[in-house]
């Protein structure tokens, strides 16, 4: 059925209040309802969707009933009304629903409202989203990716239209996004205003939760809602479902589990504690599926048609600490995706039928990321064999090729521009993998940097970047450093054609990607 105002207000009636002549009896009752009303806050969103499903998300101001219809057409004919789900301050006012039975259509279409507890004469307006599941023949599929959200101070800045570069995603049509973590900046307070030199200011739209370092959960849940304030965002996430991971800024930069902070700006110096209250604030304002048996576990995959699978890493969960990263023997100290999410994407990747298998990583493989003395990435500045966290990513590497798992490509952000990258053996000093490609976008909107040095324990080549000019660093959105990656598979010859793109959409590097079979 249609859920409408109409069907709240007859249901009342239904609970005891009389009818005449067309309206409710108990008129200040009803004017008392209307000032009630909730309200539908941060928008829609869809995502971790399947073919038959996908993951539905709403957030209300007050306490109040979430109900949640479904369509195959944007007028709502025929909707489908889903169960209803209240939604309380334990979870910051957030509905997530796993809208299930969703096979046999193409796009769905989906109608948000919220109901006041105890008065379901009193809802919301409605606000209305889409998305597109995941194909059981081969068509045309495309995707976008990016990372880094409002990072070294650059926020939302309405006067210059605030962060545009998702509504030139959006603009791209694109069948889902996946986001390369970062999502907040935790640990990156704004000040309302940034000199950017020759009498231009940066003005941030701030609120309390932006102006210190998170450390309690409600902070954690104030960064991610700072992002839903700005009107680009919310229509993308209202258009296009998303994959999300985490990576470090979520919580702080450059965490690992165990840390103790040295850093004045933390009453709270156990990282692990800051981990766990930031990482429910991301699954809260994520729409992200938890699987019962693994009800904190980010990393997962997602089948998009007989062409293309996506396998969402977790880098930051498992890794040990953060070292100059040369020992010669792995053990904890050198884990980065840790033994079960290594055996999980080992097996996932065999057990694929997909031709194209995409690894989405919340960092790059072979580019030198420091963390002051220590390394935060893969690579260690150590261009022979493979040593520290490089000794698992030639574990994983190699048995990609001994499996014989052809057409695996790497998307990644993390570093604040955009670039690609070809490994080759032959060119490494670890030679034991078939070629591959990375390519690595962002930032969103923050701050510009790079281009960081290569490794070339795995053999990387810098086919294109584009960052910011020699002495230049943490560039502003205006500077138009901002990237995103596009993603198209034909799905009649397969082929993967991947751009990346500046925030205006325009075109920097193309690579078309042809699959390779096994009888080739």
């Amino acid at each position: 059925m249609t859920l409408t105002r109409r069907d709240f207000l007859a249901r009342g009636s239904r609970l005891g209040l009389g009818v005449v002549g067309g309206s409710l009896i108990g008129a200040p009752a009803i004017v008392m309802a209307e000032a009630r009303r909730p309200q539908v806050v941060s928008g829609a969103m869809s995502g971790d969707m399947l073919m038959d499903r996908a993951m539905l998300w709403g957030q209300a101001d007050r306490p109040a009933r979430m109900w949640l219809e479904v369509a195959d057409n944007p007028e709502f004919r025929g909707a489908r009304t889903l169960p209803s789900l209240d939604v309380l301050p334990d979870t910051d006012l957030i509905g997530k629903v796993d809208a299930t039975g969703l096979g046999g259509r193409d796009t769905v279409h989906y109608r948000l409202r919220f109901a006041a507890l105890g008065d379901e004469r009193a809802v919301s307006e409605p606000v209305t989203g889409q998305l597109r599941l995941p194909p059981r023949q081969s068509r045309d599929v495309r995707f976008v990716w990016s990372g880094d959200v409002v990072g070294q101070g650059w926020g939302i800045d309405e006067s210059r239209g605030g962060m545009r570069i998702f509504e030139t995603m959006r603009r791209q049509r694109p069948d889902f996004f996946i986001h390369s973590g970062d999502s907040v900046y935790a640990d990156g307070p704004l000040e309302e205003t940034v000199d950017l030199g020759g009498g231009e200011l940066w003005r941030n739209r701030v609120t309390p939760a932006k102006r210190k370092v998170a450390e309690t959960l409600a902070e954690y849940r104030g960064q991610h809602a700072y992002n839903r304030l700005d009107a680009h965002y919310r229509r993308f996430t209202a258009e296009v479902p998303m994959l999300a991971q985490w990576d470090d800024h979520a919580t702080l930069n450059n965490w690992y589990p165990g840390e103790i902070l040295d850093d004045s700006r933390y009453t709270e110096k156990n990282v692990s504690l800051l981990a766990a209250r930031a990482r429910r604030a991301f699954l809260e304002y994520a729409p992200i599926r938890l699987a019962p048996e693994a009800p904190q576990c980010i990393y997962r995959r997602f089948a998009y048609g007989p062409g293309l699978e996506v396998f969402m890493l977790d880098m930051r969960s498992y890794r040990g600490p953060n070292t100059g990263n040369r020992q010669e023997t792995a053990s904890d100290r050198t884990a980065f995706l840790g033994e079960t999410q290594f055996a999980w994407l080992r097996r996932a990747l065999k057990q694929s039928t997909a031709t194209w298998k995409v690894i989405a990583a919340d960092m790059p493989i072979g580019l030198n990321v420091p963390d002051g003395d220590s390394f935060d990435a893969v690579a260690n500045g150590d261009d022979g064999q493979p040593l520290g966290r490089e000794l698992e990513l030639a574990r994983l590497l190699k048995a990609i090729r001994d499996d014989d798992i052809r057409n695996v490509v790497w998307l990644t952000a993390d570093v604040h521009y955009t670039a690609a990258h070809h490994y080759a053996p032959e060119r490494a000093a670890f030679r034991q993998f078939a070629p591959f490609w990375e390519f690595v976008s962002g930032p969103l909107n923050a701050g510009t940097y790079g281009p960081n040095t290569l490794d070339g324990t795995f053999g990387p080549e810098v086919v294109f970047s584009k960052a910011p000019p020699d002495g230049q660093a943490n560039l502003p959105p205006s500077a138009g450093y901002q990237f995103f990656g596009q993603v198209d598979l034909d799905g009649e010859s397969e082929a993967l054609t991947v751009t990346l793109k500046d925030m205006d959409g325009t075109a920097l590097y193309q690579k078309v990607l042809e699959p390779r079979h096994a009888s080739a």
